[in-house]
């Protein structure tokens, strides 16, 4: 779907895809991926097409087996506790206190 000139904004690639990567941080409803089946929800992940974090935490990706020995990536997220949230609060108020 591209014109004589090249790609027009509305089919731009960019667009299209992964919005994060692996170990990044991610808050509740952030968009992870966008137009695509190559990836599936995990854990804590929501969607078909669209895939959008549940809750806070930290992107990961997994690989299974699927039909006809094709591999599927699955994208999860592995919760962020009360805790290590509170921690990582007070870390931001001295870092912004400095």
């Amino acid at each position: 779907m591209s014109k004589v000139g090249g790609l027009t904004t509305k089919f731009y690639r960019e667009t299209k895809g992964v919005k994060v990567s692996g170990g990044q941080k991610v808050k509740a409803g952030t968009v992870l991926t966008r137009e695509g089946d190559k990836w599936k929800p995990g854990l804590n992940v929501i969607g078909q097409m669209h895939l959008t974090a549940a809750c806070e935490g930290e992107v990961y990706f997994t690989k299974k087996k699927g039909s006809y020995k094709r591999a599927v990536t699955y994208i999860h997220i592995k919760p962020i506790t009360e805790v290590e949230a509170k921690k990582a609060k007070k870390t931001a108020e001295k870092a912004a206190a400095k």
